[in-house]
């Protein structure tokens, strides 16, 4: 078999959930363990910023979807992608350090800066960063298990 004939013919993905449901109840768990004591607003940016950069189709929609039913506003929607240029009251100081911490969190071949770490040290109390640092791993190990399962969008 030759590579194009790998590449034109899409292997059929398992079912996560379903062939180890044990790794995925500790995934759900740790997921909720993680969110304790955040904002949830703050929590869905953080996972749609985050499914953007991963290129997690599956992860964006559904977080999208809850940042909608939580009252989360078409404008700060649109606008997550450009965060950074984003006018001044769109997204709070907290909020961008959050967002800046994942955005490195996600690139982490290069490492978390100390100038990110340190934003966010300055606007959240430890144990609420710790919760921060874990949302983002969390986000980041959803985005790799559903983009390598090719989780399509809008499925359950």
């Amino acid at each position: 078999m030759t590579t194009n004939e790998i590449t034109e013919t899409p292997a059929r993905r398992l079912d996560y959930a379903r062939t180890v449901p044990k790794v995925f109840r500790a995934m759900i768990a740790l997921d909720a363990a993680a969110r304790e004591g955040l904002d949830p607003a703050l929590v869905e940016l953080v996972q749609m910023r985050t499914s953007q950069l991963n290129n997690c189709a599956y992860c964006l929609d559904m977080h999208t979807k809850d940042a909608r039913k939580a009252g989360e506003s078409d404008e700060r929607i649109y606008l997550l992608p450009v965060w950074h240029e984003a006018p001044a009251g769109v997204y709070s100081e907290k909020e961008r350090a959050a967002l800046a911490l994942a955005e490195e969190i996600a690139g982490i071949g290069g490492g978390v800066s100390d100038a990110a770490y340190a934003r966010a040290a300055a606007h959240f109390e430890d144990e609420e960063l710790a919760h921060l640092v874990s949302v983002c791993f969390t986000i980041n190990t959803w985005n790799r298990i559903n983009i390598t399962t090719r989780k399509t969008p809008g499925a359950l």
